[in-house]
């Protein structure tokens, strides 16, 4: 689960992570609110009108400004607020920005003082099953750009699941950044601080590009990228009421209500099966037959009449499919009940189904199933073999 950057930012400092400090608005009026209200609690004259999406790079997409007074805190959160904001991690339609975050100015000089941007983030690396700190001395760039065109000022740091991040570890990354006095000590500090947070919330990653050394020394989060483990929200209801909806899918968020596993993609073939590994077969089934998945959609091991309805609903959506693809191996649940389901909601749905289906069932009672299927009267094409099946959907496409 996705949060906002205010949200994560939340989430930070409950843990002792210095933050850049802001308030929410969802309104012009809420924003100049705020600005006086930051205003006199940290002094800033200065305000950033940040675009609050599930989306990275939104300076880019001009969801990002500075605001020197608060004429232009109203007139800059009036724009933004409402906007179709369309950067490098959406689609060429955007996101709709329905609120901003007004944020202090930290970017202060004083005498003598310099501010330093860099990239923190706290992940698990897949490969050897252990947390990772990945750092950066470039901050407020791309990870991916500095991955590609300067990979020796990437640093990653390790951590043993049995002991935690250790002290050295911490000094060590502030080290590498180039910190020294004040500055280091504060580092050093953020860091245990961000992975404590890390751990505790049951995070799959935090991202905090950029982190900012100040131009007194403090080291703080300026923007915060976080992303909540669905597999441990049941631990954590507070962090459940954060979710927001109107960052999601709708079919996705519908799908779910309805326990289906399902991602909207960009094809012109609807697939139902159950089992990920089983999904992704069959997606590349349709790639290799000259289609596109149209979706994953994981039905899981009960595919039973009202299931399949609700799967074929939900897969039909999509005004841009043309076929579906049912592949189920009988298991856990048997072929010929998954073919029943299908038969029984067919019939249910009646004319809604204007899209040839082509059923694959393998495993248990697979016979019968098929029997089922070919005797049913419907307009429904069964396979027992991939590769027949993948010359069925090729078919049906042509």
């Amino acid at each position: 689960m996705n949060l906002h950057e205010y949200q994560g930012k939340e989430i930070l400092n409950s843990f002792g992570v210095r933050i850049q400090r802001g308030i929410v608005a969802q309104n012009a009026k809420e924003a100049v609110e705020a600005a006086k209200q930051l205003t006199a609690e940290t002094g800033t004259g200065w305000h950033v009108i940040k675009a609050q999406v599930h989306a990275g790079g939104r300076g880019k997409g001009g969801g990002v400004k500075l605001a020197k007074n608060l004429e232009e805190v109203e007139q800059i959160a009036g724009q933004i607020i409402g906007m179709d904001l369309v950067t490098p991690q959406t689609s060429a339609e955007g996101k709709r920005v329905h609120q901003v975050l007004v944020a202090e100015d930290v970017y202060y000089p004083t005498e003598g003082g310099e501010t330093s941007e860099f990239y923190v983030s706290v992940l698990l690396n897949r490969g050897t099953g252990r947390n990772m700190i990945m750092y950066s001395t470039e901050g407020g760039m791309d990870i991916e750009t500095v991955a590609e065109n300067t990979p020796h000022l990437i640093f990653h740091e390790e951590i043993d699941p049995a002991v935690g991040l250790l002290p050295f570890q911490a000094r060590k990354i502030a080290f590498n950044l180039g910190l020294s006095g004040n500055a280091f000590k504060e580092m050093t500090k953020f860091v245990s601080s961000l992975y404590k947070a890390y751990v505790a919330s049951d995070s799959s990653m935090f991202e905090i590009n950029p982190v900012l050394k100040t131009s007194d020394d403090k080291i703080m989060a300026v923007d915060a990228k976080v992303t909540i483990d669905d597999n441990a929200l049941y631990r954590h209801k507070d962090y459940l009421a954060l979710r927001d909806l109107r960052e999601e899918s709708a079919i996705e968020v519908e799908a779910g209500e309805l326990g289906l596993n399902y991602v909207d993609l960009d094809g012109n073939v609807g697939c139902m099966v159950n089992g990920a590994g089983l999904a992704m077969a069959t997606m590349d089934l349709i790639k290799q037959a000259g289609g596109e998945p149209a979706n994953f959609l994981d039905v899981g091991g009960t595919a039973d009449a009202a299931r399949v309805e609700a799967a074929f609903r939900i897969i039909l959506k999509d005004p841009a499919v043309k076929a579906i693809l049912i592949n189920i191996f009988g298991g856990i649940v048997r072929c010929d009940r998954v073919a029943q389901g299908v038969v029984d909601a067919y019939k249910n749905m009646g004319d809604a189904i204007k899209v040839p289906i082509i059923v694959r069932l393998q495993g248990t009672n697979a016979d019968i199933a098929k029997e089922l299927i070919d005797n049913s009267g419907l307009d429904v094409l069964s396979a027992t073999e991939f590769q027949e099946a993948a010359d069925k959907v090729q078919a049906v496409l042509a």
